[in-house]
């Protein structure tokens, strides 16, 4: 029995989708997927979570009337150092949404790192100064070299602050950087915040790292790591003091940041100023002076892993050298 043919389910590796895909591109397609979001066409069925011994599990769902993500990550943040695996391990399954079909199994990490990012950047774009010269990112893991990549597209940068609990983390995106860039590497989460035009956090942190009094004056904050209700970045009074766009509120209200501000009562969801889709789309402006500060409170939402899990198949279909399992044909057989 042959179970490998040229119409079956693409076997996508981190490997062959770097290959294929860059920052830009999945810049470009969460863009157009935020644009889709503000229509409300797309259902989008709530996270569901798993604890385990030491992190925990999650999936995500999303789908158009075409296609369907589903994606299963487990983030084990002890793993590196505890059992030498990735803290991050996982899959993204895209089907067709009109037959079943078994489209394509591909990595979580990269789509995961490349779309978190590329929501970053998106929003960076609409919220962050246009001058914006200082990039500070605290977390030096595989997230922020991705965000490094990323929001270089877009801002003349020529200062990069860093922080991270392990220096050969620092060092790792310091190199990454080259010559480009002076880098800084900071003693602590506040002194990259305190210098950054645009910050961008990337840990799996479960107590405030930055607090209000840490915050840049029109700066834009990119907080990514709280993504289960256990995990916390920023102070809730970052929260309070900002404008807070969330890239959805349902989620970020019950697992980001913003779970932990209106938890201590400092912030309400009537507060936040929108999701990052109506910005996106036009429905609410951004920034309108160069002093306020704004928070992204990226939770991760299922339509950019879609969108990224669509490009990706677009991208890897026509390459002969992509492994494919005839799943379809080995039920029938």
């Amino acid at each position: 029995m042959s179970t490998i043919q040229a119409g079956g389910t693409l076997l996508l590796t981190g490997h062959t989708l770097s290959r294929h895909l860059g920052a830009a591109d999945y810049l470009a397609a969460v863009h157009d997927a935020l644009v889709v979001m503000a229509d409300a066409s797309l259902q989008v069925p709530a996270v569901t979570h798993v604890l385990g011994e030491g992190g925990g599990v999650h999936v995500k769902t999303a789908a158009s009337t075409r296609r369907a993500v589903i994606k299963i990550n487990a983030n084990f943040p002890g793993n590196p150092a505890h059992a030498g695996l990735p803290t991050i391990q996982g899959v993204v399954a895209l089907v067709d949404n009109t037959d079943g079909r078994l489209l394509a199994l591909m990595d979580s990490v990269e789509i995961t790192a490349q779309r978190t990012a590329a929501v970053s950047a998106v929003a960076a774009r609409q919220l962050a100064r246009r001058d914006s010269t200082a990039l500070g990112i605290i977390g030096c893991g595989l997230q922020a070299r991705y965000h490094l990549a990323a929001l270089r597209t877009l801002f003349p940068f020529l200062d990069l602050y860093l922080h991270d609990v392990d220096d050969t983390r620092v060092t790792a995106v310091a190199n990454q950087a080259g010559n480009d860039l002076r880098v800084h590497a900071c003693a602590t989460p506040g002194a990259v915040a305190r210098a950054a035009d645009v910050l961008v956090t990337c840990t799996p942190s479960r107590r405030p790292l930055v607090h209000a009094a840490d915050v840049k004056p029109g700066s834009f904050i990119a907080a990514t790591g709280a993504d289960s209700p256990d995990k916390q970045e920023l102070a809730p009074d970052v929260l309070k003091m900002a404008r807070v766009v969330t890239d959805s509120l349902a989620q970020a209200a019950q697992m980001g940041d913003l779970h932990h501000a209106i938890s201590a009562g400092v912030v309400r969801e009537s507060d936040i100023h929108a999701e990052l889709a109506d910005v996106v789309s036009g429905r609410t402006a951004g920034r309108s002076n160069a002093t306020e500060c704004f928070v992204l409170d990226s939770t991760g939402v299922a339509v950019s892993d879609l969108a990224a899990a669509n490009l990706a198949y677009a991208r890897c279909q026509a390459d002969p050298a992509v492994p494919r399992i005839a799943f379809a044909q080995m039920a029938r057989e």
